[in-house]
């Protein structure tokens, strides 16, 4: 078999694939609400109210990503501009929130290690599911309607969660080697809300030029 059909539309559209894309993410995404119980709970007790949506960034992100896969699953038929527009942003935050807090969240472990944090099997279980979680984002991103509108919600949503994190201390947990480093952390997620951004800006842009080739008749079997 061709190395490449597992990069083909007929195979990632598949309907089980799909289905079992969706169940592992959401099962990923109950996994994660449950690992920030215990934040969530110093938050509901120490914090106002409105500030808990902020605290479970990676869960949240996969939660997202869960619904863009129901929507290949389901696609609307005939919808309305708000449940257009609801899906075109709910992509948008899919792709990059799953990008930015995918990369972030494995950064976070591999500085803390290089800092003297002892890692365990947890640990590489995190680097694989969250490297997963930004990979799969980008590769499904051509099957998804989002454009730049979108794809700047999603952005000006990370940038609000950044400075709601390191302004209210609401930011995920980070290992005792990292507590003296918030300033260039803070710094650094900023950045890498503005990279996820511009990653999901460049695969959009391919697949829009991919697109625009095949509906001009240029090419009438591009490999998907």
């Amino acid at each position: 078999m061709n190395p490449s059909f597992f990069w083909s539309r007929s195979f990632l559209l598949n309907r089980t694939f799909l289905w079992l894309l969706f169940i592992v993410n959401f099962a990923g995404t109950i996994y994660g609400y449950m690992w920030y119980e215990s934040q969530l709970v110093w938050t509901v007790a120490n914090k106002p109210g409105w500030m808990i949506p902020f605290v479970p960034d990676s869960p949240t992100s996969s939660l997202f990503f869960s619904a863009a896969v129901l929507y290949l699953l389901f696609p609307l038929k005939k919808p309305s501009k708000i449940a257009e527009n609801a899906r075109v942003i709910i992509e948008a935050l899919a792709v990059v929130c799953s990008v930015k807090y995918g990369i972030w969240a494995v950064a976070m472990i591999v500085i803390g290690a290089a800092q003297g944090d002892v890692l365990n099997w947890t640990h590489y279980m995190l680097i694989i599911s969250h490297l997963g979680m930004a990979f799969e984002a980008l590769l499904y991103f051509r099957f998804m309607k989002a454009g730049t509108a979108a794809l700047t919600v999603a952005l000006t949503v990370l940038i609000i969660n950044d400075t709601v994190d390191y302004t209210f201390d609401v930011y995920p947990g980070l290992s005792s080697e990292l507590e003296d480093d918030i300033t260039p952390i803070k710094w650094f997620t900023y950045n890498l809300s503005l990279l996820s951004f511009a990653a999901a800006f460049i695969v959009m842009r391919f697949r829009n030029k991919k697109d625009d080739i095949s509906n001009n008749g240029i090419s009438t079997n591009l490999p998907s």
